[in-house]
């Protein structure tokens, strides 16, 4: 009997962490995101501070909340593909992927509010540090890839750079694939020699 209480108090506690979420993005786009306070959230979502405090570690994380799935899906991009199925490629369509989900419509007034907050940039920046090394490690996981380490960092940054600089194309895939015939050609020269 402890299987249904515990899945119900999971569904209880992800709805109190995406409720805090939506109520937070809605009061910063309605009043700016400097104007709104921790204490502005948690009033207008009903919930004490300490219960906004036990599901976002800061103010900033409650613009990218999405930041664990954003890494999730690049690192099960390496993991999960079929074992005959190229690096690149997969990497490639999980960043178009992502790309068409923030470049949707709907999403430019939350990267304007990002673009004018140098502590949302700043916040922005440690994380996709953080997501260029989770993929770096995973990349250095794969048995099926025998990069050394630095070239595992060097493209994990890279497909995270692709990424950031996409979504400020005029045109966001076509952007996608100009950076990723780069990556290819760099992860190609970074590959050893095959039979040496």
């Amino acid at each position: 009997m402890t299987v249904p209480t515990t899945g119900r108090r999971e569904r209880k506690k992800a709805a109190t962490r995406q409720k805090i979420a939506d109520t937070a993005m809605r009061l910063f786009l309605e009043r700016g995101y400097d104007a709104v306070g921790i204490r502005d959230v948690a009033a207008e979502a009903d919930v004490a501070v300490t219960t906004v405090f036990s599901h976002f570690a800061s103010k900033e994380a409650l613009v990218f909340e999405r930041d664990d799935t954003f890494e999730q899906r690049l690192t099960q991009a390496v993991a999960d593909r079929a074992p005959d199925e190229p690096l690149v490629p997969a990497l490639r369509r999980e960043i178009h992927a992502l790309v068409r989900h923030c470049t949707a419509d709907g999403s430019a007034p939350i990267y304007r509010m990002i673009d004018q907050s140098p502590a949302l940039r700043e916040y922005e920046e440690s994380m996709r540090l953080r997501h260029a090394e989770s993929l770096a490690t995973a990349l250095a996981a794969d048995p099926g890839l025998p990069q050394s380490a630095t070239a595992c960092r060097t493209i994990a940054r890279f497909a995270i750079d692709a990424y950031a600089l996409a979504r400020e194309a005029a045109d966001p895939e076509a952007a996608v694939d100009e950076i990723f015939q780069m990556i290819e050609a760099a992860w190609e020269a970074a590959s050893p020699a095959r039979g040496a």
